[in-house]
């Protein structure tokens, strides 16, 4: 399966890059694509581009603040997740059923 995510905290400091490290090394034990793009102090950084939203089937927000360009995810199934998680478990975001965005 083809993922992308977004990972965000208040602070945009070491848990969002700590919660894109963990889902990256989880979808890859788990034999699956994803492309994270994080939200932190210095802005959009490694931005998913239309092509990568367009070619995913799921969506991962590892959010805890409300992330910047959101539009470009309406219509994606999208499972949504407190950034703890991804640091504390990120195999059970990737058991979660998606729900799909509003367009």
């Amino acid at each position: 399966m083809k993922y992308i995510a977004v990972t965000a905290c208040p602070t945009g400091i070491a848990h969002t890059y700590m919660a894109a490290e963990n889902l990256e090394k989880t979808a890859k034990e788990l034999g699956h694509e994803i492309k994270v793009e994080t939200q932190g102090a210095m802005g959009i950084e490694n931005e998913l581009s239309a092509g990568d939203i367009e070619s995913a089937d799921v969506l991962i927000l590892a959010a805890d603040i409300m992330i910047e360009k959101s539009e470009r995810f309406d219509g994606l199934p999208t499972i949504e997740a407190p950034v703890q998680l991804a640091l504390k478990d990120p195999k059970s975001i990737f058991s979660r059923t998606p729900r799909l965005r509003k367009r």
